[in-house]
């Protein structure tokens, strides 16, 4: 029997791809969402390379290049010797642009997961229970609604003071009602399925049944609004340094940047374009990876 037959009779046999492999050949076909992918595996790689550097250098490469200034060439434009230039204090763009990529891009992935998970949790138990519990639930998720993220951003890192710490809490709290509601949406049309009925019916707890039937069969939603998050979570942070509330001098990071280059913008266009430039590009390659993930599980597309 020839091979094509074989392949044919094992698929009229019943066997079928899972979600997530199913999830992954339609997420493939999105050429541009492949694209956004690649380059936020690049950063990711690029991040992890600067720690890494960090650490078998005792920061030697960090305090000679990243932080260390040389006021007779600052404002040099863009050479082979410095690709990206120099900033107004004669430090290396090329070396802070990289060393920037950890702060904005783990720390806004941070910031997502712990919103994710606060915010998940608690729609989870405001669909799951109803009533008064979601009522009181809900109505604060309102409350921290009605205040834009990035004001209440501001807000408690104004009260809390500026450090990494403090504006990873600003951002994870101003995004945990975006979570909340984005889980507790398909949980009030899970939560009467048989499955669920069947896991009372067998007596397992309301915890086991949330975490364990309810929220995996309603991760779609929720893993494209983390994409789409993480994006929305960096801009906050660039946001929050621009206005001198964020990650501060002589710390790498792109906000930053841009708000001590805004004085030279006219005369060296290098140091304003390019940290804008890395700014625009990776929250577009997370825009377009949240795009394709949510064509991707939709069921109602067939690719």
């Amino acid at each position: 029997m020839k091979k094509a037959e074989i392949d044919k009779m094992a698929a009229s046999s019943g066997q079928q791809r899972t979600l997530w492999e199913e999830t992954w050949r339609r997420f493939k076909k999105n050429k541009l969402a492949m694209a956004g992918l690649a380059f936020i595996l690049l950063l990711v790689v690029i991040a992890v390379a600067t720690i890494v550097i960090d650490v078998v250098t005792n920061k030697s490469v960090y305090n000679n290049y990243v932080i260390k200034q040389d006021l007779r060439g600052r404002l040099e434009p863009p050479s082979l010797a410095h690709p990206f230039g120099k900033d107004e204090f004669g430090r290396d763009m090329l070396f802070r642009m990289l060393w920037a990529i950890r702060y904005s891009l783990f720390m806004g992935t941070v910031a997502i997961a712990i919103s994710c998970v606060v915010g998940g949790t608690l729609g989870a138990i405001a669909g799951y229970y109803g009533g008064k519990v979601d009522n009181v639930i809900m109505r604060f998720m309102d409350i921290l609604l009605a205040i834009p993220s990035m004001l209440l951003a501001i807000a408690i890192v104004a009260a809390l003071g500026t450090s990494i710490t403090n504006v990873l809490i600003a951002i994870a709290i101003s995004y945990v009602p975006t979570f909340a509601r984005t889980v507790r949406a398909p949980i009030l049309t899970i939560k009467d399925q048989e499955f669920v009925e069947a896991g009372k019916a067998v007596g397992a707890s309301d915890l086991r049944i949330i975490f364990r039937y309810i929220i995996p069969n309603s991760m779609a939603p929720i893993i494209v609004q983390a994409t789409l998050g993480v994006a929305g979570a960096i801009l906050s942070i660039a946001g929050l340094s621009f206005l001198g509330l964020g990650i501060q001098p002589p710390t790498p990071e792109w906000g930053a940047m841009l708000s001590n280059a805004r004085t030279y913008i006219r005369d060296s266009w290098h140091i304003t374009v390019i940290p804008g430039l890395g700014i625009m590009l990776t929250i577009l390659a997370l825009n377009v990876i949240g795009d394709g993930l949510r064509d991707a599980l939709d069921p109602k597309l067939k690719n």
